[in-house]
């Protein structure tokens, strides 16, 4: 067999593995919304919502993956990343619903759970790829941004606690304007720390038990935590922006 038909193989076996879990998952989450819909009084549309949601990410994904993605399976780690975009789609579903905050601390804190364990699976099979860290820190600044959504909406935070779901895409966006900003960062556990921080912090301001002033002043906590992490990375590419520059004329 050649081999591009061995990765025509390789895509369909990929393609066919994606479309499989998602199937499965769109079932639980339909039957989820529905549930939800009926119990909690949520609006009518709120089963679309979150369908919708889904179906677009999940849509990208599949694009990506079978550009990006070398294995012909789709493998335990990214599997997990997917349910845990499933359970974000619910979260940005809520946006915009009947106050709900138990679910929303519920529904968050089991994604934060899985975000430990996509990367141990990844680990602990081999399976780790470019694709799938940035997967997971794609839903991770996904979560975020639901979150923040509805810590607004619940009047928990300020309208500045915006900052913390445009941050990352500021940065993302900037390095197309400053070349010296897309250079690779060394991977630190900060990072992850940070990340984790402000979203346990958003987590705990949604909680029902936490009202303001408090609910305010830890979710500034989470937010100062988080910018001083991005600072210290675009300090540290700051050092010599001028090599990319070089580099770039070369």
């Amino acid at each position: 067999m050649s081999k591009n038909n061995l990765t025509a193989e390789r895509r369909k076996n990929l393609v066919n593995d994606i479309l499989r879990i998602n199937a499965i998952l769109i079932v639980a989450l339909v039957t989820f919304s529905i549930a939800l819909l009926r119990t909690l009084q949520l609006s009518g549309i709120f089963p679309w919502k979150v369908l919708g949601l889904f179906l677009v990410g999940s849509a990208l994904t599949l694009i990506l993956a079978t550009r990006h993605f070398p294995s012909h399976s789709f493998g335990p780690a990214n599997q997990v990343t997917l349910a845990r975009a499933a359970l974000v789609a619910l979260l940005f579903g809520l946006i915009g619903e009947p106050l709900v905050p138990w679910l929303v601390v519920i529904v968050a804190s089991f994604v934060l759970v899985l975000d430990g364990v996509d990367g141990w699976l990844a680990r602990r099979f081999g399976v780790a790829s470019d694709f799938g860290a940035r997967f997971d820190m794609e839903t991770d600044a996904v979560l975020l941004v639901a979150l923040v959504a509805l810590a607004w909406q619940y009047q928990k935070a300020g309208s500045w606690i915006i900052l913390a779901a445009l941050m990352r895409y500021c940065f993302v966006a900037s390095s197309y304007f400053f070349l010296w900003l897309s250079r690779p960062l060394p991977p630190k556990r900060r990072r992850q720390t940070a990340y984790v921080i402000q979203a346990v912090a958003l987590i705990v301001c949604i909680s029902p038990v936490v009202g303001q002033p408090l609910s305010g002043a830890i979710a500034l906590l989470g937010l100062a935590v988080l910018s001083l992490s991005f600072a210290i990375d675009v300090a540290h590419l700051t050092q010599d922006p001028s090599d990319l520059v070089k580099h770039s004329r070369t």
